[in-house]
């Protein structure tokens, strides 16, 4: 890679990471933390506020991706790091439930993952292109590990309203990022500034191949959620109290990294990618069902999710560097915006039927059911075709 592709990858890496940590920041805090708010009676409520957030994004991802063809991405960044800023700051001053929720959707408004992974796609060429998105998939893996990390210290010394009003901070900060770090993105023929080019919408959200990998991460972020709805009371009735967690996570997500980067990079340089995304897949069918009928103890439960993160990072890199390849250069932001759509989604309905299954079948029942998303993204994505070589823009599956 370039230094400007390296710069632009990890600046927009970063400002992804921002996203994220207002979703993860207050993950293991904030259920505590509602109880004492007026409303906080009221467990639904508790969970709609920590939902919210990926609602919003996912009715807004296809219009910001959209924009960002049509306008240019780093304007479509900046207003929805402005909207991301303002609703930390609600959510900081809210004196209620109620509140906090209206924060949280309005935080959820600044979806902008779909121009930045767009631009991402515009900043890099093909054949670094997957390593570029590895960036976010690791920024993404190391905020949620350092967000399990630091919030309880954080949550104890500036309290939740200080966590909501950092994450502003770091919002307003990352605009000038934008403005000043990221370099621009080159123009590339049948972009911005050939409007013609663009296909109509139905053509896009509907192709079979970019649906196909819409599925896929639909799916990921779905098991994603819902494992971590009993993962850690697994991790406490094998011993790790809550505060100790971290003792886990951290070096399971920093020891996938190392693990994940050595077959993406030989699978690009080989021509492998199918082989690789493939086995990425039955490994999490694996570690699905094992957790379903072999975690007998805290080693065991460490092992899995060891295996769990490798393949999750590995798809969370290969999967929008797909989409960017596939999507016509002048709709990559609405293929984005799909893409990051269905993503949100996954998270909302993996928290929602995480829940529910824990209730109804037990931890035992959320694996198996994660086991079966994954085995029926296997075999959709069985017949994918060999990713093309280094510097091919042709359809990757």
């Amino acid at each position: 890679m370039t230094a400007r592709e390296v710069r632009a990858s990890a600046s927009l890496a970063s400002i992804f990471a921002l996203r994220m940590l207002g979703l993860f920041l207050i993950l293991p805090v904030f259920a505590v933390h509602a109880r004492e708010l007026p409303g906080g009676d009221n467990v639904t409520l508790i969970g709609l506020a920590l939902g919210i957030y990926g609602l919003t994004q996912a009715c807004l991802q296809i219009p910001f991706g959209v924009a960002s063809d049509r306008w240019g991405r780093k304007p479509v960044i900046i207003a929805g790091l402005v909207l991301f800023a303002l609703g930390s700051f609600i959510a900081a001053a809210a004196t209620d439930l109620t509140m906090t929720i209206i924060g949280r959707a309005i935080q959820g408004a600044g979806a902008i993952s779909a121009a930045v992974t767009a631009m991402i796609a515009d900043s890099t060429r093909d054949e670094h292109r997957t390593k570029a998105m590895a960036m976010v998939g690791a920024s993404i893996g190391l905020t949620f590990a350092l967000s399990l990390v630091a919030a309880p210290p954080l949550y104890a010394a500036i309290g939740m309203a200080g966590l909501f009003a950092l994450t502003g901070v770091l919002a307003l900060a990352a605009i000038a990022v934008v403005a000043w770090v990221v370099p621009p993105a080159p123009m590339h023929a049948g972009t911005l500034s050939d409007p013609a080019a663009r296909l109509p919408w139905p053509k896009v959200v509907f192709d079979p191949q970019l649906l196909r990998l819409n599925f896929g991460i639909f799916a990921l972020h779905t098991v994603q959620m819902a494992m971590f709805v009993v993962v850690p009371v697994m991790l406490v009735e094998r011993g790790l109290p809550l505060p100790h967690h971290w003792w886990v996570y951290l070096p399971v997500v920093l020891a996938s990294f190392a693990l994940m980067l050595p077959p993406i990079i030989a699978a690009e340089r080989r021509g492998r990618m199918r082989v690789v995304f493939l086995s990425s897949v039955a490994l999490l069918v694996l570690v699905q069902a094992g957790l379903a009928v072999h975690a007998p103890s805290l080693a065991w439960l460490v092992a899995w999710l060891l295996l769990f993160f490798v393949g999750f990072n590995i798809l969370e890199a290969t999967l929008p560097s797909l989409i960017s390849r596939m999507a016509p250069p002048a709709s990559k932001g609405l293929a984005l915006g799909v893409y990051n759509t269905t993503q949100a989604f996954g998270l909302f309905v993996g928290g929602a039927l995480g829940g529910w299954l824990a209730r109804h079948a037990g931890a035992t029942g959320v694996f198996a059911f994660a086991a079966g998303a994954m085995l029926l993204w296997l075999a959709i994505a069985w017949g994918m075709r060999e990713l093309p070589r280094r510097g091919s823009a042709a359809p990757a599956a």
